[in-house]
Formats: structure tokens, C-alpha cells, sequence
């Protein structure tokens, strides 16, 4: 297995990609491929102990930043370590790509570079988010803004796969966003996706409203991108805020002080579920390849969770079970 990794993309550069690669690399026994400036890479793992055959730079001489348009990034720059590491899964010669660069430039790579899975009309996002039942799978997390009824039934499909497979999770409860439980509630693209989803071949458990999400009501939530995105962002916030509160209450006394010191490691463990370093990142389902989109602001530990995300992903042959299950939506009936 050969996992290929954007040593250019994300906030803190290769630093943190070439340490975390290694630290996969050490951990789980994988081979790693590097992209990007081979100079700068191999600097970087001059000071590092790792099994010398276990990871392949390949030098490229672009890169892709956040401020380059996306399709166009992908079209002009050939040699970006992002195009690079896309083509090396393209043609067989890895077996997923994580990058934590420009998210639109990598996602329309992900369509331009590798291509839809035949039946898919919308790839999407499918981050981790936690819930008090341990995760759940939000799909679409950004991607597409603007959708049909017939996509949220291919969301629904792809992130029960998903659900199964790398949560255990073994009859996944499937529900849409929806401002109610009822199923006549929502606006007429949700209300036309309840009637699709009804009789789709996953366990459709109906709506859920965004205030049960939390409490695990679901296992895969099914929505748009721009409402799976606030869904995704108003969590990180929420969890920030609360933790940062919390600390300040409980520093405002001496008594206070020692129950913290008591409860530091239950604390600990509270941040940790909402960390999202120890997710990885989001793999982008519906296309030809496994590609993971690690966030922007990546540490060592989220990349190095992203490939073990892409170990997994590849063990459990989630793109090959996309591909054959998608055949049982049938054809869409409004194209």
C-alpha cells in the first residue's frame, strides 16, 4: 500500500507533513509518497529515524496556494505537488492522496484528475463529527452548495458505506437535515429527497433537526454542502467557546483551581472528542481514487491520522463498495 501526501499544502508546510508521514510511516508500517520540492523535504527528514525504503519523494516544481483559483490551478499548474500526487492515484500508482492545501483547487482535482464514479453525480465531503454516541458521518460537509433531491439519496448511500466501515457502525440510521422531524417539513428539494429516501436500500431513519445531531440521533446526516459546512463550523465553535469558558470559570477560585486539577484528565479526554486532529480529515466520496482533504490547519497528528484514515479506507475497499452499490439507486428519473 502506497499512500501519497502533499508535502506543500496546508498553513504550516512541510514541517508538519514530512512529520507526520513519518510518524505514520513508524506507526503503521506503510509506504509514503512525498510531492513537493525535494530539497525542502529531504531537509526535513534529514533529522528523523525512519525505514529509508518506506518513503519516495517525488520533486515537483509548483504549487498550489490558497489563493489560486481552483479549476484554473489544476488546468496550468501540471507540476504542483497537489496535480502530481492526483495523477500518481490516476494511474495506480497509490492508493490515495491526503492534502491539506487549497480545498477548492483539491476537490476539483478530485473531478478534473480522477474523475466521478460512474452514477454519482455529486461527489462529497464526508468528515467525522462527534456525537455523545461516539461519531457520526456528515455528508455533504461543503462541497456542493446547491443540490437535487437525487443527490442527498447518493449522500445517504455513500455515507452509510462509510459508516460501516470505518465507525462499525452496523445498520446506520440515515436521516436529513431538516428544520423538523415531521415529513412534510422543509422546503420542496428536502421534501422531494424524504419521499426518494424512503425506499432507498439503507436504513432511512427520516429527519433530524440540527439540535439532536449532537445527542447522536443519527449516524450518517445527510445535507447539502453550505448547510453541512455551517453544520461543521458552528460545532468547532461551539465546543472552542465552551471549553474556553470553562476554564475561566474554573479558574476563578483556589477551590475551583484544585477540582480542575482533579478532573484534568476526564477534561482532557473531553477536548479530545472534539479535536479534530484525531479525526484526520474528510475523505471526498464519489470519485475514482480515495482522496482525503486534511484541514487547512493541520498538525503532525492530524496528518499522520489522515493517512491511517487512508489505510483503513483502502483495507476496507470503500471506493470499490461505492462503486458496485450505487447500481441499486437505479436511474434518475428527472434526468
Amino acid at each position: 500500500m502506497k499512500i501519497v501526501v502533499d508535502a506543500m499544502g496546508g498553513d504550516h508546510g512541510t514541517k508538519v507533513t514530512v512529520k507526520g508521514a513519518v510518524d505514520a510511516v513508524n506507526e503503521y508500517g506503510i509506504n509514503v509518497i512525498l510531492t513537493g520540492d525535494q530539497t525542502t523535504i529531504q531537509q526535513e527528514l534529514s533529522a528523523k529515524n525512519y525505514p529509508k525504503d518506506k518513503i519516495e519523494i517525488i520533486h515537483c516544481s509548483e504549487v498550489i496556494s490558497n489563493e489560486d483559483k481552483p479549476v484554473a490551478a489544476i488546468k496550468r499548474k501540471k507540476d504542483s505537488s497537489m496535480v502530481v500526487a492526483l495523477n500518481l492515484v490516476k494511474e495506480g500508482k497509490a492508493d490515495a492522496i491526503i492534502s491539506a492545501g487549497n480545498t477548492g483547487a483539491l476537490l476539483a482535482g478530485g473531478l478534473l484528475v480522477l474523475g466521478r464514479i460512474k452514477g454519482i453525480d455529486r461527489p462529497a465531503l464526508a468528515p467525522i463529527i462527534p456525537t455523545e454516541k461516539g461519531g457520526a458521518v456528515l455528508i455533504d460537509g461543503g462541497a456542493n452548495s446547491d443540490i437535487k433531491p437525487r443527490n442527498y439519496l447518493e449522500f445517504g448511500l455513500m455515507g452509510n458505506i462509510y459508516s460501516k466501515k470505518m465507525l462499525g457502525t452496523s445498520k446506520p440510521r440515515v436521516c436529513l437535515v431538516n428544520i423538523g422531524i415531521e415529513e412534510g417539513k422543509g422546503n420542496e428539494s428536502t421534501k422531494a429527497a424524504y419521499e426518494i429516501c424512503k425506499t432507498a436500500p439503507f436504513n432511512f431513519y427520516g429527519n433530524v433537526e440540527a439540535r439532536d445531531i449532537p445527542a447522536g440521533y443519527a449516524d450518517v446526516v445527510v445535507c447539502d454542502g453550505f448547510t453541512g459546512n455551517v453544520i461543521l463550523k458552528l460545532m468547532e465553535g461551539v465546543a472552542g467557546t465552551i471549553l474556553k469558558l470553562l476554564k475561566v470559570e474554573l479558574m476563578k477560585t483556589p477551590i475551583r483551581k484544585l477540582g480542575a486539577l482533579l478532573m484534568k484528565s476526564g477534561f482532557r479526554e473531553f477536548k479530545k472528542q472534539f479535536d479534530y486532529t484525531e479525526y484526520g480529515g474528510a475523505p471526498f466520496l464519489g470519485v475514482k481514487g480515495l482522496l482525503i482533504k486534511a484541514h487547512g490547519s493541520s498538525n503532525e497528528v492530524a496528518i499522520k491520522n489522515a493517512i491511517r484514515q487512508a489505510k483503513l479506507l483502502v483495507e476496507h475497499e470503500v471506493v470499490m463498495e461505492i462503486t458496485s452499490e450505487i447500481s441499486t439507486l437505479g436511474e434518475d428519473k428527472n434526468d
